[in-house]
Formats: C-alpha cells, sequence, structure tokens
C-alpha cells in the first residue's frame, strides 16, 4: 500500500467482516514531538489467543478466497520501519483494537494520503455501522460522531444521501486542513 489511509480502509474492512457495530478510528499528532499514531478499534468478534499471535503472519487468514492476509503486517511494517511500533490486542466476544506508532519525519515513513475520503466512504457506504473519528494534533481535535449525525437527521435521511456526502465530504476535509494542514 502506498498511503497510510489505505491501511485504515483495510482494517476497517476487516472490522465490518467482523460483524462489528461500532468502529472507531484516531488519527492523533504530536508535530512536537515528531509522532503520529493511528488506532482503529472496533466491538466486533474478536479474536481468540491463538489467532492473535498469528495475525500479523501475512500467510494467517480467516479468507476462503486466498491463503494470504496482507493488511495487518504491512501496518506493521509499515510502522516499524518507520521508527514506530505496533501492537494488536483482542478479546473473543468482545472487538479488536490495533495501534500503529510513527515518527513523522522518518524517511520510511509513508504518506497518510487521503484520510478524509476513507472516512468519507466508510461513514456513507456502511449505514448499519457507527463511526466514531477522532483527529488530535497540537493544533486541536476534531470529532466525527455518526450517531450524533443520525440523531439530528432522523432515520429517514441516510449518511449515503447525496446532499449529506457532499456535506461530509466539506466538513471532513475542512477539519482536517485545520488540524493538520497537509503536513502528514
Amino acid at each position: 500500500m502506498r498511503e497510510l489511509a489505505l491501511n485504515v480502509l483495510d482494517i476497517s474492512e476487516n472490522s465490518l467482516s467482523a460483524g462489528a457495530r461500532l468502529v472507531t478510528l484516531e488519527l492523533e499528532a504530536d508535530f512536537g514531538k515528531d509522532r503520529m499514531r493511528i488506532t482503529i478499534e472496533d466491538d466486533g468478534c474478536g479474536m481468540d489467543e491463538e489467532m492473535l499471535a498469528r495475525v500479523t503472519d501475512p500467510f494467517t487468514t480467516t479468507r476462503t478466497t486466498r491463503k494470504v492476509g496482507m493488511g495487518l503486517p504491512l501496518f506493521k511494517y509499515s510502522a516499524e520501519s518507520a521508527g514506530g511500533s505496533f501492537s494488536i490486542s483482542s478479546q473473543k466476544g468482545k472487538g479488536t483494537r490495533v495501534s500503529a506508532e510513527y515518527q513523522i519525519g522518518h524517511v520510511d515513513r509513508m504518506p497518510l494520503g487521503d484520510f478524509g475520503g476513507v472516512v468519507l466512504q466508510l461513514v456513507t457506504m456502511n449505514p448499519s455501522v457507527d463511526f466514531l473519528v477522532r483527529v488530535r494534533t497540537d493544533g486541536g481535535e476534531g470529532t466525527l460522531d455518526t450517531r450524533e449525525l443520525r440523531g439530528i437527521l432522523g432515520e429517514d435521511i441516510p449518511l449515503g444521501a447525496p446532499e449529506v456526502r457532499a456535506f461530509l465530504k466539506e466538513y471532513i476535509q475542512e477539519n482536517l486542513v485545520s488540524l493538520y494542514g497537509g503536513r502528514l
């Protein structure tokens, strides 16, 4: 993968496949400390200890269509090769939490990419799942919670409606630019 946002999309899709009803995405950047952390957490089916121990091996997958799973191994590699770290925790029946930390200025850190576009796609294309998105930087914090949006819009207006999607696209981009201004 050429950008970290695609890792976020891939791992979020794992959460959806695991039956998650709530997916939390967190992006934290501390430019003063030259650190960035991306965390994806879900309330899906989780993994037992045996699967958790093997999940970052590319030849471990739950898919039946192919025998390799590259999402988590690539996410782990991207963090560790960029002066960072990777962690994953999971509990069967409770959910999974994946976190990768990066040195922002490391020569091998992939660009964040279109994080806003990934958030927009996840939020608007998965009407039965809620997303909580938090972005924190030295310059502030922003939150997008689909539960709040659904409360405002009511049950008759889906988040994927063209007018809502257009509003969300602008809202997400505007807030991301004000928080990290293309520095990731």
